[in-house]
This record gives C-alpha cells, structure tokens and sequence, in this order.
C-alpha cells in the first residue's frame, strides 16, 4: 500500500489502537489520523514519539470528514467501550453499535476497506462453541451488555445489502500486551500478576465456582497483541484477497490463569506463589470458564505467521515493557 495514504484509526490512544499506531509507524505509515477521547493522561502516554497527521475527538469525527473531506486508504475500527462490568446498555449502543454502523456507511459510501473489531465476548458460555461461522451469529447468547453490543453490531452488518469494498471483523480473544497501563480493572490478568509480585510477592487468582474446574485451570484463549496487528496489517496489505467475513483472533490454544502466573514468575526469575480468593459477586455469574478460538477460517484466507507461546508473548511483554516501564 501506498506510504503517503492516510488510515484512520479509531481507539488509537488505547491499548490496542496505539500498539497498531506503532506498528504501522514502523512499517513506514506516518500519515495517519488518530481518532479517539484524548482526555485521559494516562492514555496519553501510548502515543508518545508516535507520528500521525491529526488527532480528532472521537464525537467530532464524521463532522470532521465531512468539512475536511481527506482521501482515505483504510479504516482500523479499534475503538469501543470494552468495560465489561459497565452494565447501561445504552452507552454501548451508542459507542459499539451505532457508532461502528456510522463507520460502516462512511466506508461503504467512500469505497474505503474497513476492519474492525469484534469480540470473543459474543460467544457467551460458549453453549454454542466458537466456531467463527456467520450461521451461529444469530443464535449467540452474550453473557453482558459489552458483548451483546458487538454481537448486535455484528448481525446488523450481516444484514447490509451495501457494504465497504472489502471488510473484515476480528473477534478478539483475551488480548495482553504493552501499552495497557490506563485500563485498570479491565488490564490483562498477566499486568495484574506482574504489579501483586512486585507489591505482596504473590499473586491472586479466582477461585473456580463451576464443577469441573479446578481453582486457577479456568481457561483462556490469550493471544499476544504483537500477534493482533501483525494480523491487522496483514489484513491492509491482502485487502484485494481475503474474503470478507468474520474472523475469530485467538491462538487456537486455550491455556489456564495458572500457566499464566507460571509464565509471568518464570520472566520474573521467580518461583510461583499463587493465592486462591472468591470471585467478585457482580462477574461470578456471567463468569467465561472457558473461551478457544478456532482459527481455520484465517489460515485458510491465507494467513500463516506463527503465533507467539504463551510463555514467549508473557516473557517478551514482562521483560521489555512491565520491568521496563516502556510503551510499545
């Protein structure tokens, strides 16, 4: 793709967003337009000696476009309102619904590729597996209002007879990785792990409330966020070959919280330490005990890197950027 084409980014001061700001800086992208809320400090610090042409607020947006009309190449669609203990369904909807559908008709109206991010919180309790299929959308059952807001999103588009000349949703799995120090509660269980050794010099992990699962061997499909925008970019590079669909974004391999405490003391040089504690009242039941990603649907569209270990995502992560105080 052209290096002077601009693309727009959505939630590029957060987590993710910002780690694709980097990467695509370090393939030679600098004309990019930033779109997000930049009103937090601590966000601020992920797009540090990042190069961009403009950041706009994210509810000045479409305004914005329409007064300054640039030509743009691509669209990466990361922002969201991602809490998923924010229960007033109605932020949601406007954030991750009616928001993305605005996207949606930019892209489609422009001839502008989009892709944007869904979620693995649409697969709910996992009743009817997680298999990226667009036949199972429909019947899907997420288990808070974060998740049913993407999978909402996700049918209304399926439903569009007018659509962006190539476009591509990435249900996301549980995503770590630098650049996530302003989420707090919702940070990576592997951020949380890393700040209780280096404060108490152990680790708390929730107990199992579910037959059948063992405190700590609940399980998770973690996948590196070095391995999501490689995927994204990929994604940019291949627009003209890659059917547009749904895709799911996970490493295929679900691992337990344990093995993800180990990995973490294991960059720490340390011996595990781990504390088993009673799970928050207002998650135990919309708890996910269980999330894998199949990923058949994106190798077979043509995408063949290797995804990181989790050993190796957990000890790139710890040892350059949580010890290291350093943003991607």
């Amino acid at each position: 793709m052209d290096k002077q084409a601009t693309i727009i980014v959505t939630g590029a001061a957060g987590f993710i967003g910002s780690c694709l700001v980097s990467y695509l800086n370090e393939k030679g992208h600098e004309n990019l337009l930033l779109v997000d809320e930049f009103d937090d400090e601590t966000k601020e610090l992920n797009l540090l000696h990042k190069k961009y042409t403009a950041r706009i607020e994210r509810e000045n947006l479409f305004e914005w476009l329409q007064v300054e009309k640039p030509s743009v190449s691509f669209v990466f669609h990361l922002g969201a309102r991602t809490d998923t203990t924010e229960f007033n369904y109605a932020i949601h909807q406007h954030l991750n619904v009616e928001y993305s559908q605005k996207i949606w008709n930019y892209c489609t109206i422009n001839n502008v590729p989009l892709v944007y991010a869904s979620s693995a919180a649409t697969y709910g309790n996992g009743a009817f597996g997680y298999d990226d299929d667009h036949s199972i959308i429909e019947k899907l059952k997420p288990l808070n209002p974060y998740g049913e807001s993407k999978n909402n999103f996700d049918k209304w588009l399926l439903h569009q007879e007018d659509h962006p000349p190539g476009w591509v949703g990435l249900k996301f799995f549980n995503v770590y990785g630098p650049n996530e120090y302003h989420k707090e509660r919702m940070a990576s269980v592997i951020f949380h792990s890393y700040n209780q050794v280096q404060k108490d010099g152990v680790v708390k992990l929730f107990k199992s409330h579910k037959e059948g699962f063992t405190d700590g061997e609940q399980l998770r499909d973690f996948i590196y966020v070095k391995d999501i925008v490689k995927v994204c970019y990929w994604l940019m590079e291949e627009q003209y070959h890659v059917p547009s669909a749904i895709y799911n974004l996970g490493t295929g391999k679900a691992r337990s919280f344990n093995d993800l405490v180990k990995a973490t003391y294991a960059a720490i040089e340390k011996e595990p330490a781990i504390e088993y504690i009673d799970m928050p009242e207002d998650i135990r039941e919309t708890y996910q005990y269980f999330t894998e990603a199949t990923m058949g649907k994106l190798l077979k569209a043509g995408y063949a890197e290797p995804f990181y270990t989790l050993e190796a995502g957990v000890k790139d992560y710890v040892k350059h950027y949580l010890m290291a105080r350093r943003y991607y």
